[in-house]
């Protein structure tokens, strides 16, 4: 074969997809996104391209179009089975075809299929979709172009006709054949505090004095090494706001995209309970497949994935209240639980926990979420203990929508709380499972630390449950406002609510307003918000709140192409093709009838390569992208893992300078790491005891500890709990989110059990230890 133009995969065949072009355009926490696939075809022969690529579960694709040789052909979304039809038909018909379609097991992965690109011949295929951005506890809006497509775990008889199925080149980053570039415009009508990137970018030009717009594009010479990530910090982000959108009028009676639509922002002042909860089932499933192995990031020194999912299950188990119950499962290829069933939180079943977190490793092949999933729901209810589960998983899963199906049943006595780890995770499982329970997602990339994520969602589940959520709308007479999002039924403090409404009726003079009022109760409390809005649609020619109210209803509906029921399939069907917006049973399709050119024999097929991380590749020999059989191999084998002594960068900055001995117990398996050794000693009921454990966290001896004690035969308990207290605000004061709950149980122990003498021992205390730390902090 002769070498076209040096762009080829690792078999030498010559790769039609030249470069990929995104223009990205931001107004407030609204994305519309353009991307740009440029082929050629420089073979002798007539081609068949296929491209696969992932793309967040959250956007609403509303356009695909080609540009072939100068002529632009717009794309017709499709029943999914007769567009395949379609296409098919063109193609042997000699015309040009071009298909855009979801994957059939996975909402965030795409097919592109180029048929019949004749030699020479160019074409430029663009979609356009629109995306709400997710708020970042911080306050930033995050933006992510997703450029890892993970390799997902291959179930044995799943279906062929998963475009996750094809056996796409895989080429080290320096071989991709094609480039990305991304030019972006960001606006806010309050003004843009700063914009952060994990890629390089150009210098960012702010417009006008008051920094309301900004401009920037990705540096030249990207690589696929990452995805592009952008935060944006607006100067005010917890306004509530009201959005109505001019409809199409050139549309059928009762279409959605026909009448004005309204987006409803509000950002709920939930007060803190006090005190939080002290009941419930926590159950913790937790990745062991293989792909765990790898680092958090590609920074250096990054802590391993499975490092870091030991050091967070620390965490949340020194965290839960006394009296609750819990369990741990662990799962790959197989799963393994650390309890046969939830067991109640105590001294003994924590340190029994403990004992075999220490020797949890990576090591359970593949990716399998649905069977340990089934024998989590198959338990019985704990009366008055309400099941929350939390997820953790690099999301390398094909059985997505099987999975959303399993935790949608059982969403009545369960809320869900998901962690994609990693970058490639899929949004289409973590966000699914957490929508259809009622829980939350969080996604851990870059030098973001699963620790404090994962006890964001832990303080989130121990605080009561918002009730009695309602919307009601306050509008002129002859106009109505029909909900298209799902009924609301949990909020959770500092998260933003959206929702979409459809304004049917009479719109009345331009200077009207409407209202509308979000109420709730809180502990017997009833607590309201309201807005008041224009009632003047304004024009998008996108219609891009129509497009997001439309991808609302669907993410409803849509429960995948072969898992959705046979109702909720017509409604699907009916919104996605009136509204354009593509769904899981719906596909565009774009021919070009004017190139009738008869194929001289089969079209030649070229799978365009993706890039493979050096993680990603290791991941995989050890079963994150095998089938079932070679990861149950890689299971039974022995293998040797990376030194538990390893810790992250973070938590190296909270050691002590002195170095000692390690104990031979199994607090000390976090190796030199003091905060998590710390944090390993303390009791089941916020105590610590004094110890040659806790003397070496603190660098002293244990009999200068004991000296120290101000009360004569006083309860050494008292005195090591004020004085881990006091070191955790001295010395981790920067990762407080991780450690705040349980500080707080230690506090109240200290009330409780030392209330008499807690004076004494904290004055005591910050003398012994030489500590400017405020005494309030043992204030309940």
């Amino acid at each position: 074969m002769v070498r076209a133009c040096g762009l080829l995969t690792r078999l030498e065949e010559p790769v039609p997809l030249k470069s990929i072009s995104v223009t990205l355009s931001i107004c407030e926490f609204v994305a519309g996104v353009s991307a740009t696939l440029n082929y050629e075809n420089v073979e002798k022969t007539p081609l068949e391209a296929f491209f696969v690529f992932p793309m967040d579960e959250d956007s609403a694709v509303y356009s695909f179009e080609a540009m072939v040789d100068g002529k632009k052909i717009m794309a017709e979304l499709q029943d999914k089975m007769k567009a395949h039809g379609n296409y098919e038909n063109a193609i042997s018909q000699g015309h040009q075809a071009f298909l855009l379609e979801e994957d059939k097991c996975s909402r965030d992965v795409f097919c592109c299929n180029v048929g019949n690109l004749h030699p020479g011949s160019k074409a430029a295929l663009t979609l356009k979709y629109v995306q709400e951005l997710p708020l970042e506890a911080d306050g930033s809006l995050r933006y992510v172009l997703p450029a890892i497509l993970n390799p997902r775990y291959q179930l044995s008889g799943w279906p062929e006709d998963s475009c996750l199925k094809m056996k796409t080149p895989v080429v080290p980053l320096e071989d991709l054949p094609y480039t990305l570039s991304m030019v972006a415009t960001i606006s806010s009508q309050h003004g843009i505090q700063r914009i952060q990137c994990n890629c390089p970018l150009s210098p960012i030009e702010y417009l006008g004095d008051d920094k309301t717009s900004a401009q920037t594009s990705l540096a030249d010479g990207h690589k696929f090494d990452q995805d592009v990530e952008l935060l944006i910090y607006y100067n005010e982000v917890h306004t509530p706001s009201v959005a109505v959108e001019m409809g199409k009028p050139t549309t059928e009676p009762d279409c959605l995209m026909g009448d004005p639509c309204a987006m409803v922002s509000f950002y709920p002042n939930i007060p803190e309970a006090q005190p939080p909860i002290t009941y419930g089932e926590f159950v913790f499933l937790m990745d062991r497949s293989g792909s765990m192995q790898g680092p958090m990031s590609k920074q250096d020194k990054s802590q391993l994935r499975i490092e870091a999912a030991k050091e967070t299950l620390i965490l949340l188990l020194k965290s839960l209240p006394i009296g609750c119950y819990f369990n741990v499962y662990g799962f790959g290829s197989c799963y393994e639980a650390f309890f046969k069933r939830s067991v109640k939180y105590s001294q003994r079943t924590m340190e029994e926990a403990l004992r075999k977190l220490k020797l949890m490793k990576a090591d359970l092949g593949g990716t399998e979420i649905l069977t340990p999933l089934k024998n989590i729901y198959s338990g019985p209810s704990i009366p008055g203990h309400p099941l929350q589960l939390f997820v953790f998983t690099d999301g390398e899963v094909t059985d997505t929508f099987s999975v959303i199906k399993e935790v949608k049943n059982n969403n009545r006595r369960h809320r869900c709380f998901s962690f994609g780890i990693g970058e490639g995770a899929s949004t289409s499982l973590i966000k699914g499972i957490a929508r259809v329970s009622g829980g939350a997602s969080e996604f851990i990339t870059g030098k973001e630390r699963m620790q404090s994520k994962a006890l964001r969602a832990l303080k989130r589940s121990l605080q009561p449950v918002v009730e009695d959520v309602s919307l009601s709308w306050d509008l002129s007479p002859g106009l109505s406002a029909k909900m298209l999002s799902p009924e609301q039924t949990v909020i959770f403090r500092g998260q933003r609510l959206i929702v979409y409404a459809q304004l049917t009726g009479m719109m009345p003079p331009a200077e009207a307003t409407g209202e509308v009022c979000l109420k709730y109760t809180l502990q017997g409390k009833n607590f309201e918000n309201k807005v008041t809005f224009s009632l003047q649609p304004k024009t998008d020619t996108n219609l891009a709140i129509h497009r997001l109210a439309a991808k609302s209803f669907l993410q409803t509906k849509d429960m995948g192409f072969r898992e959705t029921p046979a109702n909720d399939k017509k409604d699907v069907l009916k919104v996605s093709i009136e509204c354009g917006v593509i769904s899981s049973h719906t596909a565009f399709i774009a021919i070009n009838k004017d190139l009738n050119k008869p194929v001289q024999g089969p079209l030649v097929r070229r799978d365009i390569p993706r890039p493979i991380l050096l993680c990603a590749s290791a991941a995989m020999s050890r079963g994150g992208g095998l089938n079932k059989h070679q990861a149950l191999g890689d299971h039974r084998s022995k293998k040797k893992f990376m030194s538990l002594k390893k810790t992250s960068p973070e938590m190296a900055r909270a050691h002590s300078s002195t170095n000692t001995t390690n104990l031979e117990t199994h607090h000390t398996v976090f190796g030199d790491n003091h905060l998590v050794q710390l944090i390993s000693l303390q009791k089941a009921d916020g105590s610590w005891d004094l110890n040659e454990g806790l003397a070496m966290v603190l660098g002293m001896s244990l009999e200068d500890i004991l000296a120290a004690l101000p009360i004569q035969n006083g309860d050494s308990s008292g005195w090591a709990t004020v004085l881990a207290v006091l070191w955790l605000h001295a010395n981790a004061k920067d990762m407080k989110s991780e450690w705040e709950l349980l500080e707080r149980k230690a506090v109240a122990w200290i009330h409780m059990h030392a209330g008499s003498v807690m004076n004494v021992l904290m004055r005591a205390a910050i003398a012994f230890l030489k500590s400017s730390v405020d005494p309030a902090i043992f204030v309940l």
